[in-house]
């Protein structure tokens, strides 16, 4: 079964900039997968960030991180990144990626979840 592992997350200053990386591993991502990047901050609900299809890289970004955030791939490595630029407070929560079938911003539209990485954005 793929695994997804996250990685990247930290404490950065507002306007500042961070990398995240999703690694699958155990197992083969097909070409039919929607790989999405989600977010939640303590007493909220699992946010939608970014998404990109693994086989054509359509991707579909939140409007709330349009133009800051860049969501990418390396097939061969397995790999999706989320490049987060000109950071802000709100930014702060736990960065989750996700790996699904249909090209959806829902959270429970994906059925395999990383472990979570903490992105904490100081003013």
């Amino acid at each position: 079964q793929v695994q997804l592992s996250e990685s990247g997350g930290g404490s950065v200053q507002a306007g500042g900039s961070l990398r995240l990386s999703c690694t699958a591993s155990g197992g083969r991502v097909y070409s039919s997968s929607v790989m999405g990047w989600f977010r939640q901050a303590p007493g909220k609900e699992r946010e939608f960030v970014a998404l990109i299809r693994w086989h054509s890289a359509s991707i579909l970004y939140a409007d709330n991180v349009k133009g800051r955030f860049t969501i990418s791939k390396d097939n061969a490595a397995n790999t999706v990144y989320l490049q987060m630029n000109s950071l802000t407070t709100e930014d702060t929560a736990v960065y989750y990626c996700a790996r699904g079938s249909q090209y959806s911003a829902r959270p429970s539209d994906y059925y395999n979840w990383g472990q979570g990485t903490q992105v904490t954005v100081a003013s």
